[in-house]
Parts: C-alpha cells; sequence; structure tokens
C-alpha cells in the first residue's frame, strides 16, 4: 500500500508519483502490500529535516527512512528480515517499506536546470527515494553508476508502459 500526503502547499500529480512508487518497486520484486508514504513538504520543513537526520544545513530534494530491512532478491546484504522470505520460502512478505520524503520546491528548481518539468522531477526523486529504501546508495562511483542506471531504466520502462497503457505518458510527464 502506497500512501501520497502533499503538505507543501504545491501542486503535484499524487497519483503519478504513487503509480511510479508502485511500478517501481513491483519491478524490483518487493511484495505490492508492502507499506510506502510518500509526503510532500515545503522547505522549511525539509530543512528541519535535513539538519535533524543529515546535519546539513538547508533544504534537499529528497529523503528517505527505511523501516523494515527489505531489499529486492539479488541484492547483496538482504537478511533473514527481509522481504526474501526463509530458505525454503522466496516468495516475498508484505512489510512497512519505510517513508520518502519529498520538496516540491526544491524539485522545480531542479527541473528547471535539468529542461525537464517539475512533475517529472518529482517522479525521478520517487524513484530515487524507493531505491535508497532498498539499500542502494550512491556514495562511491560504481555504487552511483548502478543507483543512477537502475533509476533511469525504471523511469524510462514506467513512462513506456504507461503511455502504452493510454495512461500517463512521456508528454504528460515530461
Amino acid at each position: 500500500m502506497i500512501e501520497v500526503v502533499n503538505e507543501s502547499g504545491e501542486e503535484a500529480d499524487e497519483l503519478a508519483l504513487e503509480d511510479v512508487a508502485k511500478y517501481s518497486l513491483a519491478k524490483m520484486g518487493i511484495h505490492p502490500l508492502a507499506e510506502l508514504s510518500v509526503l510532500l513538504v515545503d522547505e522549511d520543513a525539509m530543512t528541519e529535516l535535513h539538519v535533524k537526520w543529515m546535519d546539513e544545513p538547508g533544504p534537499t530534494d529528497v529523503l528517505s527512512f527505511p523501516m523494515d530491512e527489505l531489499r529486492p532478491p539479488g541484492l547483496s546484504g538482504a537478511t533473514a528480515s527481509s522481504n526474501r522470505g526463509n530458505a525454503d520460502d522466496r516468495e516475498p512478505l508484505p512489510d512497512l517499506l519505510g517513508d520518502i520524503v519529498l520538496c516540491p520546491v526544491v524539485a522545480q528548481r531542479q527541473a528547471e536546470s535539468a529542461g525537464h518539468s517539475p512533475q517529472a522531477e518529482m517522479e525521478l526523486l520517487c524513484v530515487h527515494g524507493v531505491l535508497h529504501l532498498l539499500g542502494y546508495d550512491h556514495a562511491e562511483p560504481d555504487e552511483e553508476a548502478e543507483m543512477f542506471g537502475l533509476q533511469a531504466d525504471l523511469l524510462r520502462d514506467w513512462r513506456a508502459d504507461t503511455a502504452d497503457a493510454g495512461g500517463r505518458g512521456p508528454e504528460g510527464n515530461q
């Protein structure tokens, strides 16, 4: 279950954010009943969270707060408490994945620099947050290449699939 709450005061397509998160989790082998919360906040709230949890000044675009230690099948570091189940049963289990916090105002500034819409940036950040919750990081160059490549693949495939299904397509999310 994915819940998207917009407390930012900014416009955002919450249904698209829910859909891209759901799509990403499914592609990563996470149980469809795993719980995820996506919260959109204003700059002041994001600044407060960024200082409190990352000890860094100012607002940021996305923060991820994992709850249970879920890992997609095949990602190193999966534990017995992960979604992979036990040795006899590799069926993923539903768990509480965690929270993703997005700041639409920061996303809007980044979107302008990147040359796409604020909504496209929010979708990118949502996938980025999902990957962080699943244990991906980008501190080292090889980790960054893996995470950002996967992020790009998930977004591209989601946009293609939604366009093929007659839903939100690249035109509406650029």
